[in-house]
């Protein structure tokens, strides 16, 4: 079963700000609600194959997974896979000006469920969905304050 959720968020501030603050694994912790802590297993920067340990708090429930940078266009695009975990995702951010001081920021996760996972499935669309407005406005508070 597809998991396929797609969020968007206007941010009043330029691209490349939101880009910038968005894009820095080390900021997912003060945005994203479920993600409690964020570790490197490559050396920073951000660069294509770069991963990432993700903990977070899901339905619940602690999860651990990996993430690896797929593809990255600093400013326009960024897109991770799982390359470890309960369940096999990517996401991809991208960000658009709609105006000097304002930006379209978009959020899609999109996976395949499997085995057990196909049992929540429909559910996991509904709160990832939910989970990515919350985080959407979060970051537009912060980065409006």
């Amino acid at each position: 079963m597809k998991v396929d959720v797609t969020t968007q968020r206007v941010v009043n501030r330029p691209r490349l700000e939101v880009a910038a603050y968005a894009s820095d694994p080390n900021n997912a912790p003060s945005w994203y609600a479920n993600i409690d802590a964020v570790e490197w297993r490559t050396t920073p920067p951000l660069v294509l194959g770069t991963q990432l340990d993700f903990v977070a708090r899901f339905l619940g429930k602690r999860l651990a997974y990996t993430y690896e940078v797929a593809d990255l266009v600093p400013g326009e695009r960024l897109v991770m896979r799982t390359a470890s975990g309960p369940f096999p995702m990517e996401t991809t951010y991208t960000w658009a000006s709609v105006a000097a001081d304002r930006t379209r920021m978009t959020l899609r996760n999109q996976g395949t469920a499997g085995g057990f996972s196909v049992l929540v499935a429909p559910f996991l669309s509904v709160a990832v969905r939910r989970a990515n407005r919350r985080d959407l406005a979060r970051i537009k508070a912060l980065l409006e304050t």
